[in-house]
């Protein structure tokens, strides 16, 4: 137990060093690790062994995007899940003004947990409970992580890259395999950034992104 404790506390200092996170986000962040640990235990939200490293496997992971995109007010998080990255992003950017984050997921049990979440912290954030290719959500960015291969992850996402947004997508190691399978379907301009928090990880940015016609 005391070297859990050690380690959150090293990985809470080195989160705020970091990004600069005032008090009032830190406060918010911790807040949103204790409710996520209270409902994994009856719910499978992340791997209950991933929980002691929570500032860097998860906020901080989540966290980075905002490095790549510090101008973009308006995100869609699509299979939000246990609320990475959209609900990091939606506590860092508290109080800007125009800034919402919409938290995209198709199990009504983990978007009650969201809901208690954006509504405990007072959050800028709207929970959808519903398929993330159905909405009709305008944004900057559409992110994800965990969620489904390139290919696939394209599909869900193209109709925010038709309202205009760009995708910051959070990817491991098979990232760049993954490209190359989701060029068979899909045309698109896409580049690949290391991760800040698993130096197998990969940040993969992508636009203009459209169906490729078959072959005949």
């Amino acid at each position: 137990m005391l070297d859990m404790i050690e380690k959150l506390e090293a990985g809470r200092a080195a989160f705020q060093q970091k990004t600069g996170a005032t008090p009032e986000q830190m406060a918010d962040l911790e807040a949103f690790r204790i409710r996520l640990a209270e409902a994994n235990e009856v719910m499978n939200l992340v791997g209950p062994d991933s929980l002691p490293d929570f500032w860097n496997r998860h906020a901080w992971d989540s966290a980075q995007l905002l490095t790549l995109a510090p101008e973009a007010l308006t995100w869609a998080d699509l299979g939000a899940g246990a609320g990475f990255p959209g609900v990091v992003l939606t506590i860092l950017m508290k109080g800007r003004a125009g800034g919402h984050v919409w938290l995209i997921d198709s199990l009504g049990k983990r978007c009650r947990f969201l809901q208690e979440v954006v509504d405990s912290l007072a959050l800028p954030a709207t929970v959808i409970n519903g398929r993330a290719e159905e909405q009709s959500v305008k944004c900057d960015i559409v992110t994800a992580r965990a969620v489904a291969p390139m290919d696939k992850l394209l599909g869900y996402a193209q109709p925010y890259f038709e309202r205009g947004a760009q995708g910051l997508f959070l990817k491991g190691e098979r990232a760049e395999s993954e490209l190359i399978e989701a060029r068979k379907s899909w045309h698109f301009d896409a580049e690949l950034a290391p991760s800040q928090s698993d130096p197998r990880g990969r940040i993969v940015t992508v636009r203009s992104v459209r169906r490729a016609r078959p072959k005949r």
